[in-house]
């Protein structure tokens, strides 16, 4: 009985060997202010400007590129939070509707994890969470109020699909790729690159019914311990010697899209393929003090998104990446590398500009 395999008791094979997988592709982000307040939209900014290591003349708007200093206004960004937070919201809910009309069996999320799950004892340049579920409360480490009003102890599940994670994990293996899984988190019930994903997907509340395949990628490399994945002051920003090994390289994670992609077409299931990050971070741009991220970089990725020029997403060297804070991109590799496989173009594209808010963010949307 040849092209037949059996994962926690179910049998894949007939449909395998047809090749009915359907595959959406979507991009998002995880911004992690989205789920707090807009009077606290611009915090990580506002950490900068108070730290005593910036030059006094980066302080004052003055010595701001002119983009920034119109979205800074007389308010401090208080008038652009509230179209940031709604261009933001606009996007995720067309993202919804759309996963909604696409009904998928089950959900992958390309995202990065920042010293949360993975800390000085294992730090996988891949790994793919099979877990049966997924139970967490976020709002228990979250500083000050969310952007719902809902308790601390809130808790979110969510249904996990530990049969397409281990075949997704075994096929990949067989394709070459050396990645790791696991059964049950280690540090931290969920990420918030996969969570805060979660929760803006379902913004309006109306529950998320998917099972949910987290695939981790290394984004944060060089910083994922040496800065703890996230903002440092001046003062702690690491020195080269301290500095961790690298990610995994930006062609590596294209590859592995591609491979996902033929896995996934193989199989039996209707499946949403999502990559989640900002783009630039500020704070991970010491060019620009740690200020504003590096938009022309960014721009420059997307023109080639909208383009479909692949090719250049894949020839993106690791260290023009790091130059421009672009780390988290590598989670928008998978994704792109699985659309190049596919032939995909992308249906509709948005970027949502900011040079105040730490980080440009980008929808896309690849229907089959």
């Amino acid at each position: 009985m040849t092209g037949f395999s059996i994962y926690a008791g179910t049998l894949i094979g007939e449909k395998e060997e047809n090749g009915m997988g359907e595959i959406l592709g979507v991009g998002v982000t995880h911004y992690p202010p989205l789920s707090g307040r807009d009077e606290n939209m611009a915090s990580i900014l506002k950490r900068v400007l108070q730290d005593p290591d910036l030059p006094e003349q980066y302080r004052r708007p003055e010595g701001w590129p002119e983009p920034r200093r119109q979205e800074y206004g007389v308010d401090e960004g208080g008038s652009a939070a509230l179209r940031h937070r709604e261009a933001l919201v606009t996007g995720f809910r067309k993202a919804r509707r759309l996963l909604d009309d696409f009904a998928p069996d089950f959900v992958v999320i390309w995202g990065d994890d920042q010293y949360e799950n993975f800390k000085e004892d294992i730090i996988p340049p891949f790994c793919v969470l099979a877990y049966e579920s997924i139970e967490h409360r976020p709002w228990e480490e979250h500083r000050g109020a969310n952007a719902w009003d809902e308790p601390k102890d809130k808790t979110f599940v969510y249904k996990g699909h530990r049969t397409a994670a281990k075949y997704l994990a075994t096929h990949l293996l067989e394709e070459g790729f050396d990645l790791s899984y696991a059964y049950k988190p280690l540090h931290h019930p969920l990420g918030h690159a996969f969570m805060n994903t979660l929760l803006f997907m379902d913004y309006d509340r109306q529950g998320f019914p998917y099972p949910v395949v987290p695939f981790q990628v290394n984004c944060y490399g060089r910083r994922v311990i040496s800065q703890y994945g996230g903002v440092a002051s001046f003062a702690n920003l690491p020195t080269d010697d301290r500095l961790d090994p690298p990610s995994p390289p930006p062609w590596r994670c294209f590859d592995l899209g591609k491979a996902c992609a033929r896995v996934l077409s193989r199989s039996p299931w209707r499946v949403a393929v999502i990559a989640s990050s900002s783009w630039s971070h500020a704070f991970l741009t010491p060019k620009h003090h740690l200020l504003y991220p590096d938009v022309e970089a960014d721009r420059a990725l997307y023109e080639k998104l909208r383009g479909s020029d692949y090719q250049a997403w894949r020839q993106t060297p690791l260290a023009a990446l790091e130059e421009s804070g672009q780390q988290e991109m590598l989670n928008w590799m998978c994704l792109v590398g699985a659309m190049a496989e596919l032939g995909r173009q992308p249906d509709e594209t948005e970027f949502i500009q900011t040079y105040i808010f730490n980080s440009s963010k980008c929808f896309a949307f690849f229907r089959p």
